[in-house]
């Protein structure tokens, strides 16, 4: 039986895409990320960076880096901490819908990093230590 396997590899241009919002967890998430396109071989000139105010953002400035034909993957990278309203699961659920969308529809690769964690000392823990 044939087994397909990704590489982790440079293929070219490829754009970071970060919330703001929860800041101190995400600035590590971006740690992680430029680490592993290091360890891929994307030469530094090769990323971008591109922070946005939070994650429900991320599937509309993924849909217009997709758009753009300049990237060849994109990686979004945010944090949503549960509080005690519903806001919770909509921002997650729609940044996970749109980015899936984001994926299909423009048949480009898009890393999922956004965390999901009931309180801030998880996604402290879970983003490499408080």
């Amino acid at each position: 039986m044939p087994e397909i396997r990704g590489q982790l590899r440079a293929t070219g241009r490829v754009a970071i895409l970060i919330s703001q919002y929860n800041e101190r967890v995400t600035s590590r998430l971006l740690e992680g990320a430029l680490d592993c396109c290091r360890a891929a071989g994307v030469p530094d000139e090769d990323r971008d960076v591109v922070w946005l105010s939070g994650a429900f953002e991320l599937g509309v400035v993924a849909a217009t880096a997709a758009d753009s034909g300049r990237y060849s993957a994109l990686v979004a990278l945010g944090c949503v901490v549960r509080g005690e309203t519903p806001h919770f699961e909509y921002v997650a659920g729609e940044a996970a819908r749109a980015l899936s969308e984001v994926a299909v529809r423009f048949r480009i690769p898009v890393g999922f990093g956004v965390l999901t964690t009931d309180t801030m000392e998880q996604a402290l823990d879970r983003a490499g230590g408080a």
